[in-house]
């Protein structure tokens, strides 16, 4: 027989909510349908058959089944034995038996209702081919037993009547016995697969987790959308990513602010990566997604998910956050730029000079002063190209040391003015020492110089004709504070942020054309960093920039006490 044939509609499954009952409340359950049948049995014969109420048999049939319900309701049947609530069915059969005898010739139809206590005995699981057994010669006991009490000759008429009812319960015993038993191998089988889904949806939960977990330990924002492009998973990252811009979105809800490489041409809609990688894989997209202020560099790959008869079920897409990378190569092709330009300039001058003073001294005619200045000028080429040099080593080394010793800075500062003097005339710039005589700092002599060449090499480049340059210094508690101020170009705050970067420069700067590589003024924090000190600035565009530095003004104030004292990486 099929599992399949007996499914029960949950509604109808009483045997869960029949089995959370007590014993002794199942047993009085199981015994109630018989009862309530009898019950209106019972009315009807006091309306239609009075007299069956004068004969011993009903009475003594009644009374038995009576006292079998009463035997259902108080003994504790789950102390007893399995087999024990037999006593109820076979009690009520005898029950029947007396019924159907006591009232023959008038209820003959009373010994259907042996049905009850036969479904009783096959569905209890004790013994199914007792059950039957007994089942068949329970209602031949029934039905012939009055025919063999009574005074008369047993005639094969009056046996064979009701042949019929014994291997009729018969069969319902038995059709009842191999329902429950494959109703408990259903459920046996239901129970097996409930573990089986419990230990699969568990093992599903681990494995989700633990992708979950990989996912997000890695750095790349990875996007699984289904078929017609909506999210159906991201990682940390891929959340990362889109709250920091990747998915700004219009007033319509669609995602905007998506360039190509270049950073400037918007991306068409069908081009987008979630839309592109319904239609296929694609490898290292470059694009640019966000707003001015939070605009990202991706490189973005996909690979198209189908089902097994090629079918697009969606797409899985990783975005990887190129931005530091593409910046830093941009400042790198800057920097080659910028040093290549910065490199040419002097050795072309020196070249060009060179060759004048070497044909001068082919001819006699030409004064000595101007192939003396032809040289001077080759000269200051070659200093410059050489400080640009040094410049460059001093950052691709990253290190140094100092040795700190006590300075005055008044007397350090003039001899700075004057080296400076030269330039600042030439730029038609004034410079001014207001430092007060005795200040003193800590620091090493030759690093200090090279901090305020810088400054005060910056500030006379970038002040026009006609203005100034300040220097000026105060003590404050344990520190010295000189401060290096011009009346240039200034610049923004944004500009201020990136000051001290490697290799930056302002865009007046670049606009003006004004030579430099970007890099005195990541020295010069490095060298105050390593004493110990600070370097801030202040400016205003088209007003002037102010440089303050901040140094120990004895060896009990420095950051380290001991000489050799190594400079940051960052310088």
């Amino acid at each position: 027989m099929s599992v399949n044939m007996w499914r029960i509609p949950p509604s109808l499954d009483f045997h869960r909510r029949f089995g959370r009952l007590s014993p002794r409340l199942q047993v009085l359950c199981a015994q109630l349908p018989l009862v309530a049948t009898l019950g209106v049995i019972t009315l009807a014969w006091t309306a239609l058959f009075p007299q069956l109420f004068s004969s011993t048999g009903v009475l003594t049939g009644l009374g038995i089944i009576a006292a079998a319900t009463a035997v259902a309701g108080l003994l504790p049947w789950g102390r007893l034995p399995a087999w024990s609530t037999w006593i109820i069915p076979l009690l009520d059969l005898l029950g029947i038996g007396f019924l159907y005898s006591g009232g023959q010739g008038l209820i003959t139809g009373v010994s259907l209702v042996q049905l009850f206590p036969v479904v009783w005995m096959a569905w209890s699981r004790v013994a199914p081919r007792a059950a039957v057994v007994l089942t068949v010669l329970s209602a031949l006991l029934i039905v012939w037993g009055p025919i063999f009490a009574s005074d008369g000759p047993v005639e094969r008429e009056s046996l064979a009547a009701p042949i019929l009812v014994p291997p009729i319960l018969g069969v319902v015993s038995y059709v009842c016995g191999a329902m429950r038993l494959e109703l408990e191998t259903w459920r046996e089988s239901l129970r097996t697969k409930d573990a089986q889904l419990v230990a699969a949806l568990e093992e599903s939960k681990h494995r989700a987790q633990l992708l979950d977990g990989v996912l997000n330990a890695i750095g790349v924002g990875v996007l699984v959308v289904d078929a017609q492009g909506r999210d159906v998973h991201r990682n940390t990252a891929q959340i990362v990513l889109d709250d920091g811009g990747m998915r700004a979105r219009n007033a319509a809800g669609g995602v905007v602010q998506v360039f190509e490489a270049d950073g400037v041409t918007p991306l068409p809609p069908d081009q987008l990566p979630a839309r592109r990688a319904l239609r296929g894989s694609f490898e290292d997209l470059q694009i640019w997604a966000g707003g001015p202020d939070n605009r990202m560099a991706l490189s973005v790959s996909a690979r198209t998910l189908r089902d097994d008869d090629g079918r697009v079920t969606g797409s899985v897409i990783a975005s990887t956050n190129i931005t530091a990378m593409v910046k830093a190569l941009r400042t790198k092709d800057d920097f080659v730029s910028s040093v290549s330009h910065e490199l040419r300039t002097p050795l072309t001058s020196i070249l060009g000079y060179l060759e004048m003073a070497l044909d001068s001294l082919s001819d006699p005619e030409v004064p000595a002063e101007r192939i003396a200045g032809h040289l001077e000028v080759a000269q200051r080429n070659g200093d410059r190209l050489l400080q640009l040099v040094s410049d460059l080593l001093a950052t691709a080394g990253g290190s140094g040391t100092i040795t700190p010793l006590p300075l005055p800075l008044a007397e350090l500062v003039d001899d700075r003015l004057q080296a400076a003097g030269p330039r600042a005339r030439a730029a038609q710039v004034q410079l001014v020492n207001k430092v007060p005589p005795g200040l003193s700092v800590y620091a090493d002599p030759n690093r200090l110089c090279q901090v305020l060449d810088n400054l005060l090499s910056n500030a006379v480049k970038y002040t026009p004709d006609g203005g100034t340059v300040t220097v000026s210094g105060a003590a404050d508690e344990n520190r010295t504070v000189f401060s290096v101020a011009d009346t240039g170009l200034g610049m923004s705050e944004e500009e201020q942020a990136g000051l001290f970067t490697r290799f930056f420069r302002t865009e007046a700067v670049r606009r003006a054309g004004i030579p430099g590589a970007g890099l005195g003024m990541a020295i010069s924090k490095g060298i105050v960093e390593a004493h110990g000190g600070e370097i801030t600035v202040q400016s205003t565009p088209g007003e002037g920039t102010v440089f303050t530095v901040s140094l120990p003004s004895a060896p009990d104030a420095a950051a380290s006490e001991e000489p050799g004292h190594a400079m940051a990486g960052g310088a």
